[in-house]
């Protein structure tokens, strides 16, 4: 990226929607797409799902990463709390649904490993109530976390440059 070339961001969703509150970056995401259709060119909003190491390609060509999750920080359930440059990966995924999933975790390391890892990170983390509940909806308390964590996000971009969709634009 040159000095007068706008960032490459990516705004990332991961987790699984089909247990519970694992599903509020995936959400999030959704919310984010319904009210944003149509994000400027160099940005790029990705439901990640479980994807694992296929986001490694799409990881390594960002400039800027904002990424939504349910993350066990051991707060109480429904808070959400944001982290920011190295801290990211330390404490990204509630937890492994198999021992076949790649972590997110491993692939913000194999990025740091090619040193081709966004040179800015964003975690907006909802700590969840339930993940449990095999095809279960998301917790009510996770669910109102999806509005401010959205807030929290075009805040931060803004610091780059990208001008967030109008505020009082509701997600359907």
């Amino acid at each position: 990226m040159t000095a007068s070339a706008a960032p490459r961001v990516l705004v990332l969703g991961i987790g699984n929607v089909l247990w519970a509150d694992d599903g509020f970056g995936v959400r999030a995401v959704e919310a984010l797409q319904a009210r944003w259709p149509a994000p400027p060119a160099n940005v790029r909003l990705l439901d990640g799902g479980t994807l694992g190491l296929e986001l490694l390609s799409l990881v390594r060509e960002a400039d800027v990463l904002v990424v939504f999750d349910a993350v066990d920080y051991g707060l109480p359930p429904g808070t959400l709390h944001c982290l920011a440059g190295s801290e990211v990966p330390r404490f990204l995924g509630v937890k492994k649904m198999s021992l076949h999933q790649t972590g997110f975790q491993e692939v913000l390391a194999l990025a740091d490993w090619f040193g081709e890892c966004p040179r800015h990170l964003l975690l907006i983390g909802a700590q969840p109530v339930t993940v449990d509940d095999f095809g279960g909806d998301l917790h009510p308390t996770v669910r109102a976390l999806i509005e401010p964590a959205l807030a929290r996000a075009w805040d931060y971009l803004a610091g780059f440059g990208v001008d967030a969709p109008a505020r009082s634009a509701r997600a359907p």
